[in-house]
């Protein structure tokens, strides 16, 4: 190690601060010591795509005083998914996400939806972005994934996996792919807890394995990989144990049985599923002595301080291994190479532009799955002069108010606008927006306006009805007073919700909430589009969608 080794391993670190302008102290902590890069958050650090820009370039240039050469970026990273988590704002375009891509299923559009992504992205000044998600979708009772997730078929995650990479990177941005070795099996949200993957090793090849491999190979070549906070037994031997410190995961399995050969980052260090408080000193070494290159701090100053005097105290007390440490420099540089080797960022003007927006429309309305329609009533168009009783008839919507399920979501500042989407082709819609988890009281109240002789039709939407009972106890209400009207019910988010309807209701997924996907959905109720999509997931009561 070189006398100033203690301060240069601070170059692991993934700064985060609060600010739509670069703080003073940061300012100053990037002329002290280095830093990786810095994470942008949505509610910390995002007001409109020329901010984030003139945010993401001052921080270039704080951080050029350690950059060797000069030339070489900053990495500026972001949750930019599509879907239910959209980290750069209301200003980019807004994608579906990644189990509308699985219901499309061709690959062709899944490129050019993460290659449009990330050319937003980099006009913003982001040139890393935390993408994509290649958990499968094999447990519906997960609550951190739903539709992050491309399906649960590995081949088919795998393939829209690469694919997604390949847009991303063919943009000139570096992509994460995550939770490596793969979390889609878990009961638990790491956010709150360690979760475990308790199955074989042959399983986990076969399963988990699959996409990772699949985007580390030569055609796709993802340049990060972010660990995830769960255990496997079957790697590790320990069910206690987070992937994301064990040698026997991250390195081991990471690079010599998958492949991989980039830059591997943590996870949130914030999450309950590792230790925090003083305690966390021991994770942050555990981490980097696993295999870990880069650790993604959160905003708590304090935190960010135990984060760096660990890294410190590791070299100073000889804890990490010299050649190690060089190869995650050399691994970083060539990263940073890369970045630089893309040139300069695209117009502002990409951002949200019409060609992105007509893309993200294609998606939406390719994306609708019709999953079961017993009466016929998407034979004929169920909105406008056609629909339900005629013109004359009244169309009633009921949605939950969109919330976030998990901290990795967006979704609360979406806007409840599923009549908004059916008034573009019926005279009278009626709205009512309960709360995630509607009382008895609100039940009630539903149920008797549903049944007055003015409602021609109801359109309700459900938002995880699968694990909210009372969502599902609402759709029970409106199907036994609507035994002479049609209900259609729209599985908004995951599509695990269609198992829940009574028999009898027409079964939609739209796997999405956002307003192009909503429009898609009025388009195909009125006659005017099909429902081409597929359901990308296995469910119960369910015949499997072809392959």
């Amino acid at each position: 190690m070189t006398a100033d080794a203690s301060t240069r391993i601070l170059g692991r670190v993934m700064l985060a601060f609060e600010g739509e302008v670069l703080p003073a102290r940061i300012d100053r902590r990037l002329v002290e010591a280095p830093a990786a890069g810095f994470t942008l958050f949505r509610h910390l650090n995002v007001r409109s795509p020329g901010q984030v820009r003139e945010l993401t370039e001052a921080f270039q240039r704080a951080g050029s005083t350690w950059a060797v050469p000069a030339e070489l970026p900053m990495l500026v990273a972001a949750d930019q998914e599509g879907g239910q988590f959209l980290a750069l704002g209301d200003g980019p375009t807004a994608f579906a996400g990644n189990m509308a891509l699985g219901a499309v299923d061709d690959e062709r559009l899944t490129e050019a939806v993460a290659r449009a992504a990330g050319t937003e992205a980099r006009a913003m000044g982001v040139n890393v972005v935390y993408a994509p998600c290649l958990d499968l979708a094999t447990n519906p009772a997960n609550p951190a994934l739903g539709i992050r997730s491309f399906g649960d078929d590995p081949a088919a995650v795998g393939r829209h996996g690469a694919a997604f990479v390949r847009g991303l990177q063919g943009a000139g941005v570096a992509a994460t792919v995550k939770h490596a070795p793969g979390m889609g099996h878990i009961s638990n949200d790491t956010h709150h807890g360690l979760a475990v993957v308790d199955a074989p090793r042959d399983v986990l090849d076969a399963r988990e394995f699959v996409p990772f491999r699949a985007a580390f190979a030569a055609d796709a070549g993802a340049r990060l990989a972010m660990s995830g906070h769960l255990s496997l037994p079957a790697v590790t031997g320990r069910d206690d144990l987070p992937a994301t410190l064990s040698r026997a995961a991250m390195t081991d399995l990471l690079r010599r049985d998958l492949g991989f050969d980039g830059v591997t980052i943590s996870d949130a260090l914030d999450m309950s599923a590792l230790a925090q408080g003083p305690s966390q000193v021991l994770d942050i070494v555990a981490a980097v002595r696993a295999g870990i290159d880069l650790l993604l701090a959160a905003a708590d100053p304090d935190a960010l301080h135990r984060i760096e005097d660990a890294l410190r105290r590791a070299v100073d007390r000889e804890l990490l291994d010299p050649a190690e440490v060089a190869a995650t420099d050399r691994r970083v540089a060539a990263l940073r190479g890369w970045l630089a080797a893309a040139g300069p960022a695209p117009d502002l003007s990409v951002v949200g532009g019409d060609a992105h927006r007509a893309l993200a429309a294609e998606l939406a309305a390719r994306s609708m799955t019709l999953v079961a329609d017993p009466a016929g009533v998407v034979a004929r168009p169920f909105l406008g002069s056609d629909g339900p009783r005629g013109s004359h008839g009244r169309i009633l919507t009921i949605m939950p108010r969109p919330a976030d399920l998990t901290p990795a979501d967006t979704s609360s500042l979406v806007a409840a606008a599923l009549a908004t989407a059916l008034r573009r082709y019926h005279p009278d819609v009626e709205e009512i927006v309960t709360e995630q988890s509607p009382d008895d009281a609100t039940i009630a109240a539903i149920r008797k306006r549903a049944a007055d002789s003015d409602v021609a039709g109801v359109v309700i939407g459900t938002i995880d009805a699968h694990r909210q009972v009372a969502q599902q106890r609402v759709v029970e209400a409106i199907a036994a007073v609507s035994v002479d009207r049609p209900v259609v019910a729209v599985a908004l988010r995951g599509p695990w919700d269609v198992a829940t309807y009574p028999p009898g209701v027409t079964a939609v997924a739209t796997y999405s909430i956002l307003p192009g996907s909503l429009d898609a959905l009025a388009d195909a109720l009125a006659g005017r589009a099909d429902f081409p999509g597929r359901l990308p997931v296995r469910i119960d009561g369910l015949p499997a969608a072809p392959r």
